[in-house]
């Protein structure tokens, strides 16, 4: 019926009625759902390491600066455009000390110049600010193009992940003084309230990309309906990825992408490539599954350049 109820006002099929590439200026504020609208390139995030995975859990998780690198380098070669890195001790510790951070950044930039790089400011593991916002101070080559910004407080199944309100200002305000764009997370429909507050305070300014992740034990059940609300929430102008932890990870990976939002997968969230958690996943392989899905969807993938003229990051020269 839609298709039809279109066709009527033009002089034949929709193709020849209404040419959604050619929107008269008069009907600029007119929207159709995709495919009828054109689908935006595919941002593909890779989520590589975290902080919970380890060799004795999978044999693909990268730990060492080294091993990270190696492993960034091939999902972008395989389609992502953000690597959102957490940084390793020598024992496998997660850890915020800047000088390994900068050897992850660095490394990567010297294989793969244009790709935006997401760094951890995660308080799971690290509650001080210091701590926290010591990434942010790296400089040239170091320094990170995104932050993560998780905008409240959460438990996960090993325990709470506390982010106090004047925390995750200050971080936004850091990141906003710094040039660095914060990758939002949001894991309840409360914290995009919260980042609302800090758009309108003009702590975080646009373009906007939020990160929605669904599936924890003990926050927003990975549904369909979840998904809409939290999409339906968000700001204005606002570019949105979202997966699912665990086994929901690809689910929520397709339904964004059939919506014309953007994809986050990788080890740091599902470290299994089938729902029976019989093979363990690579970074690389669940990169190229979500660029299969885009592609049957008719949707192509955002190099790093095009993602970063989407996310309003500067170009690399």
């Amino acid at each position: 019926m839609f298709v039809d109820a279109v066709a009527r006002h033009g002089k034949g099929p929709i193709s020849a009625g209404y040419d959604m590439k050619k929107k008269q200026a008069d009907r600029s504020d007119v929207t159709f759902p995709y495919p009828f609208e054109p689908y935006p390139k595919l941002i593909i995030n890779a989520a590589l390491t975290g902080v919970i995975p380890t060799r004795d859990m999978t044999p693909h998780a990268p730990v060492q600066p080294d091993e990270i690198v190696e492993d960034a380098v091939r999902c972008i070669h395989a389609g992502a455009a953000i690597v959102h890195v957490h940084a390793r001790d020598a024992e496998g510790k997660p850890t915020y000390r800047r000088s390994i951070f900068a050897r992850i950044i660095r490394g990567i930039r010297r294989e793969c110049r244009d790709a935006i790089i997401c760094a951890t400011t995660s308080g799971r593991r690290h509650g001080d600010f210091r701590q926290r916002a010591s990434v942010l101070e790296l400089e040239g080559e170091s320094k990170p193009d995104m932050g993560s910004l998780t905008t409240g407080s959460l438990n996960f199944p090993d325990g709470p992940s506390v982010n106090h309100p004047d925390i995750v200002e200050r971080l936004a305000v850091r990141m906003r003084d710094r040039g660095i764009k914060p990758e939002i997370e949001v894991l309840e429909l409360g914290m995009v309230n919260t980042a609302k507050v800090l758009i309108a305070k003009g702590v975080i300014t646009p373009p906007y990309f939020f990160n929605i992740l669904l599936g924890s034990m003990h926050t927003a059940p990975a549904t369909m309906l979840n998904l809409c609300a939290f999409v339906e929430g968000l700001p204005r102008r606002a570019a949105w990825s979202a997966c699912g932890l665990g086994k929901f990870q690809f689910p929520i990976n397709v339904a964004a992408i059939a919506m014309g939002g953007h994809v986050r997968v990788g080890i740091e969230d599902n470290l299994y490539y089938d729902n029976e958690r019989t093979r363990f996943a690579t970074n690389v392989e669940m990169v190229e599954r979500a660029a299969r899905v885009a592609a049957e969807v008719g949707r192509e993938v955002a190099t790093p350049a095009e993602a970063r003229a989407m996310l309003g990051l500067p170009a690399v020269g």
